[in-house]
């Protein structure tokens, strides 16, 4: 095998290497994604395959094909990356591009012969496509490295595509044949540099997708899966973490702690499965009620937990009892029409810098008080006085 046939096998070569490797990420997190980049680099690998290994056409008709692979492997790839953000995907706008690059190589390749126009056609195609890339991604928060370097990759790949074919075809002039293309600067460039870019992209997405299978993990661990709300765990972590972000920016935080009455009763004479629908109602009713920034939890068999980063009291009685007086409606027909769940809810609000510990004793205080009160209602949590010592 000599030096130039290896060449040409390295981009077929990664290409089926990270197909198969996304391919078996998909079988175990089954995301349209992760297909799309299989995909890509199925397509990536079939392009160079025929550029430079399949038979010579009439007319370089193989080109055809090649080329349009190559404008494939940048749809599939804009579609990964894109959707791992749940945006819409441009297909319509990559589906143009693609179709007036196909013209224009088409052209340049069947009515007025010309490999330099017939690669400003493609590189630049494929250029506009990473830029949407780019653009989706821009207005996002990219909280996380990874997020940054699959902008950095987009915004690179995009350069690549646009800048260097200009660079050296200007620099290098034309080719009369493509025997003098594929010996010429060009191509070795195009060989070495699409193999570093496909590389870094590869590599970028897989650790972006082994990081969305341990957020998988981590939600299964962390969710309860009845009421939709985090389980104990969860909450208490995530609960945790809003306080200390509270105290560092001095605000304050308020904690609902919600408790069904009569539950043990419910379940007794109607049966588990209403006592379940009341406990996935309560909770998609609390989701609905509460702002979006809202750490809510199932902390117990017939107790919840709600905190409100940056509310005092007053906002927290009133989310209190927006979800006590419509608790009922939120069962609708799922439970006997004879049965109306009610619930008591125990509040409390803090000054920057309490822990979530003492926030739930505070607020399960508050609940026992509203349990002795008769249940159905909602108390705020009143520290004891202090009594000093006189003489």
């Amino acid at each position: 095998m000599n030096g130039q046939i290896f060449i040409s096998l390295l981009n077929p070569g990664i290409g089926l290497l990270f197909a198969v490797a996304f391919f078996l990420l998909w079988l175990n997190h089954r995301e349209r994604y992760v297909a799309y980049a299989a995909g890509a680099y199925v397509a990536t690998a079939a392009a160079f395959l025929i550029q430079d290994l399949s038979p010579v056409l009439p007319m370089e008709l193989q080109r055809l094909p090649a080329n349009f692979g190559f404008l494939l492997t940048g749809m599939l790839f804009a579609a990964a990356i894109i959707k791992r953000y749940a945006l819409p995907i441009p297909w319509r706008a990559m589906t143009i591009t693609v179709a007036v690059s196909m013209t224009v190589f088409s052209w340049f390749l069947l009515v007025q012969p010309s490999i330099a126009a017939r690669i400003y056609s493609v590189s630049l195609g494929a250029g506009v496509i990473a830029l949407m890339i780019v653009r989706a991604l821009w207005p996002l928060d990219r909280p996380y490295v990874i997020d940054k370097v699959l902008f950095w990759v987009a915004t690179l790949s995009a350069l690549n595509l646009i800048i260097r074919p200009i660079v050296i075809l200007s620099l290098g002039g034309g080719f009369n044949d493509y025997v003098g293309f594929q010996q010429s600067v060009y191509w070795t460039t195009v060989q070495f540099s699409q193999a570093m870019v496909s590389i870094m992209a590869a590599i970028s997405l897989m650790v972006a997708v082994a990081l969305d299978m341990l957020g998988d993990l981590r939600r299964q661990v962390d969710d309860d899966d009845l009421s939709g709300l985090l389980n104990r765990r969860g909450f208490e972590a995530a609960a945790g973490a809003a306080l200390r972000r509270c105290a560092d920016a001095g605000r304050p935080a308020a904690l609902l702690i919600a408790d069904l009455d009569n539950f043990k009763k419910v379940n007794d004479t109607h049966g588990h499965a209403v006592g379940d629908a009341i406990i996935a109602a309560f909770g998609a009713h609390a989701r609905a009620t509460g702002p979006g920034d809202m750490i809510a939890g199932r902390v117990g068999g017939e107790e919840f937990a709600m905190l409100l980063p940056g509310a005092g009291i007053e906002a927290a009685r009133q989310l209190a009892e927006a979800v006590r007086t419509g608790l009922a409606s939120a069962c609708g027909d799922q439970i006997p029409p004879t049965l109306t769940p009610t619930t008591c809810i125990g509040i409390t609000a803090n000054v920057p810098g309490a822990s979530l510990s003492l926030l739930m004793r505070q607020a399960d205080e508050a609940l026992y008080a509203a349990k002795r009160s008769g249940r159905n209602c909602v108390r705020t949590f009143t520290p004891k006085p202090v009594l000093l010592a006189t003489a």
